[in-house]
Protein backbone atom coordinates (compact mmCIF):
# COMPACT_ATOMS: atom_id res chain seq x y z
CA UNK A 1 0.00 0.00 0.00
CA UNK A 2 0.98 3.45 -1.09
CA UNK A 3 1.12 6.38 1.08
CA UNK A 4 0.64 9.75 0.03
CA UNK A 5 3.36 12.64 0.59
CA UNK A 6 3.52 15.12 3.61
CA UNK A 7 1.82 18.11 1.99
CA UNK A 8 4.94 20.25 3.44
CA UNK A 9 6.42 18.50 -0.06
CA UNK A 10 4.22 19.12 -2.83
CA UNK A 11 5.52 16.53 -5.62
CA UNK A 12 4.84 17.65 -9.12
CA UNK A 13 3.99 14.91 -12.17
CA UNK A 14 4.23 16.37 -15.64
CA UNK A 15 2.60 14.71 -18.97
CA UNK A 16 5.83 15.80 -20.82
CA UNK A 17 9.07 14.50 -19.38
CA UNK A 18 10.93 18.18 -20.39
CA UNK A 19 8.90 20.48 -18.07
CA UNK A 20 8.82 17.50 -15.12
CA UNK A 21 13.11 18.47 -16.13
CA UNK A 22 12.70 22.23 -15.88
CA UNK A 23 10.90 21.76 -12.81
CA UNK A 24 13.62 19.85 -11.10
CA UNK A 25 16.41 22.42 -12.27
CA UNK A 26 14.41 24.72 -10.51
CA UNK A 27 14.42 23.22 -7.14
CA UNK A 28 11.49 21.74 -6.81
CA UNK A 29 10.84 18.06 -6.75
CA UNK A 30 9.47 16.30 -9.80
CA UNK A 31 8.11 12.08 -9.67
CA UNK A 32 8.92 10.62 -13.14
CA UNK A 33 6.68 7.47 -13.02
CA UNK A 34 7.75 4.47 -15.06
CA UNK A 35 8.27 0.80 -15.10
CA UNK A 36 11.19 -1.07 -13.33
CA UNK A 37 11.37 -5.04 -14.55
CA UNK A 38 7.79 -4.72 -14.51
CA UNK A 39 6.69 -2.94 -11.02
CA UNK A 40 5.68 0.47 -11.02
CA UNK A 41 8.04 2.89 -9.62
CA UNK A 42 8.62 6.62 -9.56
CA UNK A 43 12.31 8.81 -9.42
CA UNK A 44 11.87 12.07 -7.16
CA UNK A 45 14.26 14.02 -8.54
CA UNK A 46 15.74 17.33 -7.77
CA UNK A 47 18.59 19.99 -8.05
CA UNK A 48 17.90 20.46 -4.03
CA UNK A 49 19.78 17.71 -2.33
CA UNK A 50 18.88 19.18 0.97
CA UNK A 51 14.85 18.88 0.37
CA UNK A 52 14.80 16.06 -1.48
CA UNK A 53 16.92 14.74 2.00
CA UNK A 54 14.30 16.08 4.00
CA UNK A 55 11.72 14.25 2.44
CA UNK A 56 13.55 11.17 2.71
CA UNK A 57 13.55 12.47 6.64
CA UNK A 58 9.51 12.59 6.89
CA UNK A 59 9.26 8.92 4.59
CA UNK A 60 11.38 7.14 6.27
CA UNK A 61 13.87 7.02 3.34
CA UNK A 62 18.21 6.14 4.44
CA UNK A 63 19.82 8.73 3.34
CA UNK A 64 22.49 6.64 1.68
CA UNK A 65 19.67 5.74 -0.97
CA UNK A 66 19.73 9.20 -2.52
CA UNK A 67 21.71 9.02 -5.76
CA UNK A 68 23.50 11.91 -7.26
CA UNK A 69 23.07 11.96 -11.19
CA UNK A 70 23.97 14.93 -13.08
CA UNK A 71 21.43 15.84 -15.46
CA UNK A 72 21.17 18.30 -18.50
CA UNK A 73 18.91 21.39 -18.46
CA UNK A 74 16.91 21.29 -21.20
CA UNK A 75 17.16 25.10 -21.75
CA UNK A 76 20.74 25.50 -21.51
CA UNK A 77 22.43 22.08 -22.17
CA UNK A 78 24.56 22.52 -19.44
CA UNK A 79 24.86 19.01 -17.00
CA UNK A 80 23.68 20.01 -13.77
CA UNK A 81 24.08 18.25 -10.36
CA UNK A 82 21.18 16.63 -9.48
CA UNK A 83 19.66 13.40 -7.14
CA UNK A 84 16.77 11.68 -6.84
CA UNK A 85 15.11 8.60 -4.95
CA UNK A 86 14.00 5.77 -6.42
CA UNK A 87 10.46 5.17 -5.14
CA UNK A 88 8.94 1.59 -5.20
CA UNK A 89 6.65 -0.35 -3.01
CA UNK A 90 5.09 1.73 0.09
CA UNK A 91 7.57 4.31 -0.91
CA UNK A 92 5.48 5.18 -4.18
CA UNK A 93 2.97 7.74 -3.83
CA UNK A 94 -0.17 6.98 -5.05
CA UNK A 95 -1.18 9.09 -8.74
CA UNK A 96 -1.79 12.17 -8.86
CA UNK A 97 -3.06 15.09 -11.46
CA UNK A 98 -0.50 15.18 -14.00
CA UNK A 99 0.41 19.10 -15.14
CA UNK A 100 0.14 19.61 -19.23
Amino acid sequence: MSTAPPSSFPLREYVHRREGMIHAMDGGLWLHRHVWKGRPMAHLVSVDRDRLLAYGRTVGLPPERLQFKPLKDPRTGERRDAWHWDLLGHFLPPPGPRIP
